[in-house]
């Protein structure tokens, strides 16, 4: 008896809330089969205009849905998080959705300069959304965004072993660190999961006294919770549902350099996720 669970991402940044679930899985003795679905057509999810990406993500989930027929959804991912989890949730009430949002509430407790950073992408920075868990958990903190529209990218290359040059990755920092008043952070919010990929480096390339926050084992912790109020349950899992299945929405889908990382959480191969494309706007 198992659980199925689906982590959905633009891309493979939601590897990161993965790997901190099957650690925790296991740690609480659950059995779970983890399908994760990368919309890369789109990628990066920043970039896209909202309404589009809104519907987009509630067509492909439902489709997903009804394919894969998960217990629980994790959509690991910010920007889909904070654009489109309040309408899947409403789209799909009979399904639980665990979401991923910038860890605003947990730096406003342990910053003691009141100057809280977020590295995140764009579209995350400039929306409502952001302001409003400020207001909510950090109204005494000043919050200094940086919407990167290229760390995403380059966090996936590093996952890939594509490149190890830190000179991208010190660019985008000093972007953050150019922000008038940003001498002050002591606390640095990671607000997309393709950052963790890169949390090593970014500490590397920062003063020592900044703390630096990823939300993944948070993430990861909240799905844990869910499982273990016995609501949702447990069923026998057969035939080639009994694998992690990890899909890509377009190719490369021959890509040895992800292979490589992603057997070490126990997926052995990509496969093609195919969407209906006369119900998704591209």
């Amino acid at each position: 008896m198992a659980y199925r669970i689906l982590a959905f991402d633009s891309g493979i940044g939601g590897l990161g809330v993965v790997q901190s679930l099957r650690q925790q899985l296991s740690r609480n003795g659950i059995e779970a089969i983890i399908d994760y679905l990368a919309d890369n057509a789109v990628f990066p999810y920043g970039e896209q205009p909202d309404d589009r990406l809104i519907q987009r993500i509630v067509t492909i989930i439902g489709q997903a849905i009804h394919k894969l027929q998960p217990d629980l959804i994790v959509i690991a991912c910010n920007t889909a998080s904070t654009i489109a989890l309040d309408t899947l949730r409403k789209t799909y009430p009979f399904i639980p959705f665990v979401g991923c949002v910038p860890p605003i509430r947990w730096a406003a407790r342990l910053s003691k300069t009141r100057y809280i950073g977020l590295l995140a992408t764009r579209a995350t920075v400039r929306r409502p959304y952001l302001q409003d868990l400020q207001k909510q958990y950090a109204a005494d903190c000043k919050l200094i965004a940086y919407g990167s529209p290229n760390l995403a990218r380059i966090a996936e290359q590093f996952y890939r072993g594509e490149t190890t040059d830190l000179k991208a990755i010190a660019i985008e920092l000093a972007a953050l660190f150019h922000i008038p008043e940003s001498e002050h952070i002591d606390t640095i919010c990671l607000g997309c999961t393709h950052y963790t990929f890169i949390m090593d480096a970014l500490k590397n390339l920062s003063s020592s006294n900044i703390q630096w926050l990823d939300p993944a084992p948070a993430v990861a912790k909240h799905a844990i919770d869910l499982l273990q109020k016995g609501v949702i349950p447990q069923r026998a899992i057969e035939g080639h549902a009994n694998h992690n299945r990890f899909f890509f929405t377009a190719p490369p889908i021959e890509d040895n350099n992800l292979l490589k990382q992603i057997n070490k959480l126990d997926y052995d191969r990509i496969l093609n996720f195919e969407t209906d494309s006369s119900k998704i706007l591209a």
